[in-house]
């Protein structure tokens, strides 16, 4: 039947086609992972695409990827970017069958994309930063103008009247036709063999290359030895540390520890070469650092708790830990910093991270004597590269997107209404204190203990305010007082406990905390924008 065999025909050409456009695009993702390779792992076409994306993505979206995909939202991107990649590739191959040129063309269209995406990155090296991307389309347009050559049928005899009979073809003509469809399935079959081999040769001998570039960073990681501090963190008290099940631990592992920042790669700095600057308003005497050069000052060691923005009431990014580094005030002061309260001409210092994050602090909290930092260890060991290897800044009692800067390699004193950082430019407010906040860790939502004597425990925190009260309703009842756990300190969570007499059925357990100032935590719910989340948290459980 004429039409099913047009049909076949059709459709066996579109999946020719979305071959070959498949099959570039992996030529053109591999060559651009070698030139990656050899300039700077950071410039290749995904990520700086990636981070071009971040940064003009609103905030309610940030926001929305955070609290769907946790800390997965990097890996969420990177497929979407590669799933888009992949459907556009297909399109282009079903294109270059009928126009390679036009095709081709395109290819050579997205890796112009990629090579101004990766020259507007902030931490861009320069033009060489655009090679990978270049690199990656020429190989892409050629691969796809090949493979589209050999998948694109050969000419078509013009279709004959009706009236005249057509002839008959001999089983020699037959055995011809044969002949040069296997040539060209042939051909493409060997066109595609060729690009695999080649492309998977190329993205292998890219990665190795990447991971060398990272080896000087992560050998300086292995020989770092911790000096001991001068002011030696307190020992947490054994009564801060409840042994009951499904509480969260007071300290968090490093490997625990929550991650959010906007790096699809994470930097991997050499501390041999990594350096500070500290400059800007009010600076008189503009420093230079070397970690070294940090490492012999006197190093101050505290336990806080650091607290994401983008944290729900009753999520998961807030952790302990016990961090050693450098007092922020002290160098601060020798730079000739001045407080705003005593005449300072700076109220904002802008840290920018060796990828381009820059996060602004307001001055007067950094040197009213809390212990800001810059932080070189955590609990016990380097940084991990995750978090900032070599140098960190935390301060308590600020959420991280205004304090927390990972990768710092610059610090610079100005002022609010002169510049607005990152976050500040995407509708996230300039000043933002932790605010009291309680979770409920066990039981979990929708658990299903048994009637009698349950468990209700978890921890709450209120950054440079301490908690002195937790509270416990259920459904909506009389508040009842939970039992507090020694408090370790008033820059870290504290855990709490309560006995419920359960009956059958179900139930709403909702908790509320009290913090250092007398004030309660507040049942207005908000959004984590634009200056963190607020309300109290509840979970549903039926008793059986």
């Amino acid at each position: 039947m004429p039409g099913v065999s047009s049909f076949r025909s059709n459709l066996f050409r579109a999946v020719l086609g979305a071959s070959a456009g498949l099959l570039a695009a992996f030529a053109a993702l591999a060559v651009a992972a070698l030139a990656a390779g050899l300039v700077r792992p950071a410039a290749g076409p995904v990520t700086v695409v990636g981070g071009a994306v971040i940064d003009r993505t609103p905030a309610a979206v940030k926001d929305f990827a955070i609290r769907t995909f946790g800390e997965n939202d990097k890996t969420a991107l990177r497929l979407g970017i590669l799933a888009v990649l992949a459907l556009i590739a297909v399109a282009l191959g079903v294109l270059a069958l009928s126009h390679r040129r036009a095709g081709s063309g395109g290819v050579l269209l997205f890796g112009a994309v990629g090579a101004a995406a990766a020259l507007s990155r902030p931490d861009s090296a320069g033009l060489g930063d655009a090679l990978p991307s270049i690199a990656g389309a020429v190989a892409g347009a050629l691969a796809l103008y090949v493979l589209a050559s050999k998948a694109a049928p050969g000419p078509v005899p013009e279709s004959v009247p009706e009236p005249v009979p057509e002839p008959v073809p001999t089983p020699a003509d037959a055995d011809g036709q044969h002949d040069a469809e296997r040539w060209n399935r042939r051909g493409f079959l060997t066109a595609a063999g060729v690009t695999v081999a080649a492309s998977a040769s190329a993205g292998a001998l890219g990665t190795f290359l990447s991971g060398r570039q990272g080896q000087g960073a992560v050998a300086s990681r292995a020989n770092l030895i911790l000096p001991q501090p001068a002011s030696p963190a307190p020992a947490v008290p054994a009564g801060a540390r409840l042994q009951i099940p499904g509480v969260t631990a007071f300290t968090t592992p490093n490997s625990d520890f929550y991650r959010v920042d906007t790096a699809l790669t994470v930097p991997k700095v050499d501390a041999g070469t990594w350096r500070l600057r500290i400059h800007g308003d009010g600076v008189t005497r503009p420093r230079t650092y070397t970690l070294d050069q940090l490492l012999a000052r006197p190093l101050i060691e505290r336990d806080i708790t650091l607290t994401c923005v983008s944290n729900e009431v009753g999520g998961p990014y807030i952790g302990t830990a016990r961090w050693l580094g450098v007092p922020l005030a002290d160098l601060l002061e020798e730079a000739g910093v001045v407080p705003p309260s005593r005449g300072g001409e700076a109220d904002q210092l802008v840290a920018r991270s060796v990828d381009g994050m820059t996060l602004g602090s307001p001055v007067e909290d950094l040197m009213d004597g809390r212990d800001a930092m810059l932080a070189v260890g955590m609990n016990g060991e380097p940084l991990p590269f995750d978090h900032g290897f070599p140098v960190r800044m935390l301060v308590p009692g600020l959420y991280g997107y205004v304090s927390a800067c990972k990768w710092i390699t610059d610090i610079e004193l100005t002022t609010f209404d002169a510049y607005d950082a990152y976050w500040v430019k995407r509708a996230w407010a300039r000043r933002a204190p932790v605010k009291t906040q309680s979770r409920i860790d066990t039981p979990k939502p929708f658990a299903r203990p048994a009637a009698g004597t349950v468990v209700v425990a978890g921890v709450a925190w209120a950054q440079r305010r301490g908690i002195t009260r937790v509270q416990i309703s259920v459904d909506d009842g009389p508040w009842q007082d939970a039992d507090l756990a020694d408090q370790a300190g008033i820059d870290t969570w504290r855990q709490w406990s309560y006995r419920w007499g359960a009956t059958p059925g179900g139930h709403t357990i909702t908790v509320r905390a009290t913090d250092g100032t007398g004030q309660v935590q507040t049942e207005r719910r908000t959004r984590t924008i634009p200056d963190g989340a607020s309300g109290r948290h509840s979970v549903f459980v039926t008793v059986t």
